[in-house]
């Protein structure tokens, strides 16, 4: 069984408006809420990152949600599992997360015993004069854009695989750097809906969630790094004329009609999400 499978099951089963996006919006609050699990020898292995690695990039992952999203960061309770470490790896762990955080606060959190590390952390986002997104929002004539390059995550991650010393590769991979700005200058600026998520599933992965949630067909190109994962950049659907209100995007695609095919990769159609190859949590 895949993701989508668990995540089809769960959303019949609880019949909750909240799950799709990777952020639930609780407008009567004024909050969105997301929360990541990572798991020692899946998301990370202490051989290749430190201490502050490994809490830097589990709560990287989690405030890329809430900045896809479209809200400001503003607090994180954290989970944690823990073997027997000495007090140095507390230290260290928690001042990579304090540098990921990217102005959330720590509000809580607990502590256990455990055989491997497990993290689990809960974001909270404010969203007070922001328009908040959703992946079910691009719509024809928008343009597609992304906030960065892709693919060196990916290559970091072979690079560790294969005992390489690319340090930049590396960094990519275990301490991704978020792109605040792209999310306020869009949220704080849009009146239209819009769409928005991050790539950290992989560019193909966003671009065929955003135009299946939408009903929509996006048709870019064969971009470096279309198929990897981790960058953690955002993807957004947006009107064209509202492009001249950003400081720093990338251009690459727009959004059609749906007619068969969720996403045209140089004219390569894909109509199910299967056909993208991506990677799979459960196999």
């Amino acid at each position: 069984m895949k993701e989508q499978d668990f995540l089809k099951i769960i959303k019949k089963q609880t019949n909750s408006i909240y799950i799709g996006d990777d952020c639930a919006f609780l407008e009567d609050f004024g909050i969105v809420v997301s929360q990541d699990n990572f798991v020692e020898n899946i998301h990370f292995k202490r051989a290749w990152a430190t201490p502050f690695q490994i809490g830097y990039k589990a709560t990287a992952v989690n405030i890329s949600d809430i900045l896809a999203s479209g809200a400001k960061p503003y607090g994180i309770s954290i989970g944690l599992s823990l073997p027997n470490v000495d007090t140095s790896f507390i230290e260290d762990f928690y001042r990579g997360v304090e540098a990921a955080s990217y102005g959330a606060k720590i509000i809580g959190g607990d502590i256990t015993g455990a055989d491997k590390i497990f993290v689990s952390i809960t974001a909270i986002g404010e969203t007070k004069n922001r328009k908040i997104s959703s992946r079910s929002n691009a719509k024809p004539g928008y343009a597609v854009i992304t906030s960065g390059k892709h693919g060196d995550s990916s290559l970091g991650l072979k690079e560790l695989q294969n005992g390489g010393n690319n340090k930049d590769l590396i960094l990519a991979h275990l301490e991704p750097k978020l792109d605040q700005n792209f999310s306020e200058e869009i949220a704080t600026q849009i009146k239209e809906d819009y769409a928005m998520m991050d790539s950290s599933d992989g560019l193909a992965d966003a671009l065929f969630q955003i135009a299946k949630a939408s009903n929509v067909k996006i048709k870019t190109h064969n971009i470096p790094g279309m198929f990897g994962g981790e960058d953690y950049k955002l993807v957004a659907a947006v009107p064209k004329y509202f492009l001249k209100n950003l400081t720093k995007y990338y251009l690459i695609g727009d959004v059609v009609e749906y007619d068969g095919e969720f996403l045209n990769i140089d004219g390569k159609g894909y109509s199910f999400y299967d056909e993208l190859g991506t990677y799979n949590h459960f196999e």
